[in-house]
């Protein structure tokens, strides 16, 4: 029976089969062989629903980014749905070519569960989130945006962070500070390639 908590947190053979597995989707795709993937690990897995997200890079760049932040299916699905809309489907990109496909480094989030955020006002959300830790998810009426806990590393202030989420949410960026957004945080595991010298 498929459940959000077994087997969490991920082994890092576990995390290192879905970076397997997500290069591998892409790899298929440009009709590629591929060597059969690590089944025990993956089979671990397929049993499990958590949201995740496919960030592909490039030259230390954005190059695609897609996930789901609760599961619509097991991990091991989302991670092989997400690995081919980041690269393929991202409204932000043009499509990944078979050229960059070398090039491009692929890194894998599994999320918790989105857990509502209580705060004050918008110096208190400011305060109480965790740089590093927290991913968090924004919303005010039709507008909602998301950043993973890796995106600390290029915004390391929550001032910093939660302006820029407000502005990809299509919000004003001082929308966190009038303390009138719905906040949702999470965590994530995330798994990277071996970085290419």
């Amino acid at each position: 029976m498929p459940t959000s908590e077994t087997l969490l947190p991920l082994t890092p053979d576990q995390g290192n089969s879905l970076v397997s597995l997500a290069r591998n989707t892409l790899r298929n795709h440009f009709g590629e062989p591929v060597a059969p993937a690590d089944d025990a690990a993956l089979a671990q897995l397929s049993h499990i629903h958590r949201g995740t997200f496919v960030t592909l890079t490039l030259g230390g760049q954005l190059r695609g980014c897609i996930g789901n932040l609760v599961s619509t299916g097991s991990i091991v699905a989302g991670v092989h749905d997400n690995a081919l809309k980041a690269a393929f489907h991202d409204p932000r990109f043009s499509p990944l070519t078979r050229k960059e496909l070398d090039q491009v480094h692929v890194e894998v989030s599994v999320l918790t569960d989105p857990s509502p955020f209580s705060y004050q006002d918008g110096a208190d959300l400011a305060a109480r989130l965790r740089p590093g830790i927290d991913g968090v998810i924004i919303r005010k009426g039709r507008f909602g945006a998301t950043f993973l806990p890796q995106v600390w590393e290029q915004l390391p202030t929550p001032d910093l962070f939660l302006s820029h989420l407000c502005r990809k949410a299509g919000l004003p960026e001082n929308q966190w500070q009038k303390g009138d957004l719905t906040v949702l945080t999470y965590q994530a595991q995330y798994f990277e390639e071996a970085k290419k010298r």
